[in-house]
């Protein structure tokens, strides 16, 4: 049980930072036999949507690590990578009441949309930096976060549990933090 809830809660939290290197390498795995995905989510190893996926997760490489465009790319992906990790966060349970579905649906998009905000709106914060370095340490930090979450979601569920609340407490504090800030703005405009 605690690796179905960690998969769907890692599937969700992932695709907040990177959702297509997560489809990729979620269908990747489980076609080369590395990763046991529920029949729900056998659509992930066509050859077709790991193609579509990886050529997806190249051009986002590209364009998160360009300051201001990757702010532009981040606000076009939030109408995709909010439901997509609902979706994987729900179909990730398998063949399931659809009761149980719905509401790992509903707290996998929570969990997307938290993190997905927290990233885009510290990269926003980074954007105000002048040099890009800011922005690329930032870039890959985010993408080598999403390569540990996924290990330490396959090796070490409940450890990645429990780190996932730890992120997304600070996500909550770095969010209320972004929106004071936005407040602050707002009022000297």
């Amino acid at each position: 049980m605690a690796q179905t809830i960690a998969l769907s809660a890692g599937l969700a939290w992932a695709s907040g930072l990177r959702l297509y290197l997560v489809v990729f390498l979620a269908g990747a795995l489980s076609h080369l036999g590395y990763l046991h995905l529920p029949s729900t989510l056998d659509v992930l190893q066509n050859p077709l949507v790991i193609g579509v996926a990886g050529v997806m997760a190249f051009a986002e490489l590209i364009a998160d690590k360009v300051p201001a465009f990757d702010s532009v790319w981040d606000g076009f992906q939030t109408f995709i990578r909010i439901p997509a990790g609902a979706l994987l966060a729900a179909f990730a349970l398998g063949e399931v009441d659809p009761a149980w579905m719905v509401a790992a649906g509903l707290i996998g998009g929570t969990i997307t949309a938290g993190t997905h905000f927290a990233k885009a709106g510290s990269r926003l914060a980074i954007n105000t930096s002048p040099e890009p370095f800011s922005n690329w340490i930032a870039s890959f930090g985010e993408e080598g976060m999403v390569l540990a979450g996924l290990w330490a979601m396959l090796a070490s569920p409940l450890v990645f549990l429990g780190l996932l609340a730890v992120f997304l407490l600070l996500a909550g504090f770095v969010l209320y933090k972004l929106w004071g800030l936005l407040g602050r703005l707002l009022r000297r405009v």
